[in-house]
C-alpha cells in the first residue's frame, strides 16, 4: 500500500552497492525499515532524504517485511547538529536510544512530536542539557523502565526531602532512605521538576533554568539508572564518553 508519511531517519545501512536500508520513525506508522533504491549514489534523488537525522515527508510502499521508499522530500536537515561534533554526539545518542527502545509499527505522535522538538532544540541552541534529559525520561516511560519520581517508591508518600535511589528505582522519602545508603540527596526542587520533565511536552516548558550543579546530578542519575535498567548496550553513549573526556 502506497502511504505519504512523515518521519525521521534513526539508521541507514548499505545494502548492495547502490541501495540502502533505512529505518524511518513516522508520526503515522511508528518504526518502519525501508529499502531506498539508488540512495548510495551521489546524484540520487533519495540519496539526501536517506541519512540519519533528516526529517522528511516520504511516499513510501509499505509491505509487512521491507518497505520501500518511492519518493521524499526533506523538511529539516538538523544542518547546526550536522557542523558541531558535540551536538553531533548527543543527537546521535538521542537517535540511537529511541532506534532501540520502539517497536516497529506503533505509532506514538507524543514521542514523535518530542524527539522532533528537541533535536530542533539541539539545532539551535548552544544550552540543551535539560531538554535532552527531559527527552530521555519520556522515552525510559516509552521503553517500560521509568524511574518513579512523583512519590517513594516503597511507601508511596510525597514527603519532602526525598533521596534518589538507583537501586531502587526512584525516589525515597526520609522514612525509607535507609534502604540505600548509596541514595543521591535531591534539592526539593529538582524532585518538583522530575514528574514535568517525564511527562510534560518541552513546547509547554519555555525557558528552563537549572542550575548547574542540579544538572550535573539529574545527568548522573539518568546514566547510572539507564545502565541499570536500560538493557540496550549504545554505540553513540560511548563516543559521547570520549566527546565529555576530551571537553574536560
Amino acid at each position: 500500500m502506497l502511504k505519504q508519511l512523515e518521519g525521521i531517519v534513526l539508521k541507514s545501512r548499505n545494502y548492495g552497492e547502490t541501495h540502502k536500508i533505512i529505518t524511518i520513525f513516522t508520526r503515522q506508522l511508528g518504526k518502519i525499515s525501508a529499502i531506498s533504491k539508488g540512495a548510495s549514489k551521489p546524484k540520487s534523488r533519495l540519496s539526501s532524504v536517506s541519512q540519519v537525522f533528516i526529517q522528511g515527508d516520504f511516499l513510501i510502499y509499505v509491505s509487512k517485511g521491507l518497505s520501500t521508499v518511492q519518493q521524499g522530500q526533506m523538511i529539516q536537515s538538523f544542518r547546526h547538529i550536522r557542523e558541531d561534533i558535540v551536538k553531533t554526539a548527543y543527537a546521535a545518542y538521542l537517535i540511537e536510544l529511541t532506534d532501540k527502545i520502539l517497536e516497529s509499527k506503533e505509532p506514538d505522535p507524543f514521542i514523535y512530536d518530542q524527539l522532533i522538538k528537541t533535536l530542533t532544540w539541539i539545532n539551535d541552541k548552544e544550552d540543551f542539557m535539560i531538554p535532552m534529559m527531559m527527552y530521555e525520561l519520556k522515552i525510559y516511560k516509552k521503553g517500560g523502565f521509568a524511574p518513579v519520581v512523583d512519590h517513594c517508591v516503597n511507601c508511596n508518600r510525597n514527603e519532602y526531602p526525598f533521596r534518589f535511589s538507583i537501586h531502587e528505582g526512584g525516589l525515597l522519602c526520609r522514612h525509607c532512605m535507609q534502604l540505600d545508603q548509596y541514595a543521591i540527596k535531591l534539592e526539593n526542587a529538582m524532585v518538583k521538576l522530575l514528574p514535568i520533565f517525564e511527562s510534560v511536552g518541552l513546547e509547554r516548558v519555555g525557558n528552563i533554568s537549572v542550575k548547574p550543579n542540579n544538572q550535573n546530578v539529574l545527568r548522573t542519575i539518568l546514566d547510572q539508572y539507564y545502565d541499570t535498567y536500560g538493557g540496550f548496550t549504545l554505540k553513540s553513549k560511548k563516543f559521547l564518553s570520549q566527546i565529555n573526556l576530551l571537553k574536560e
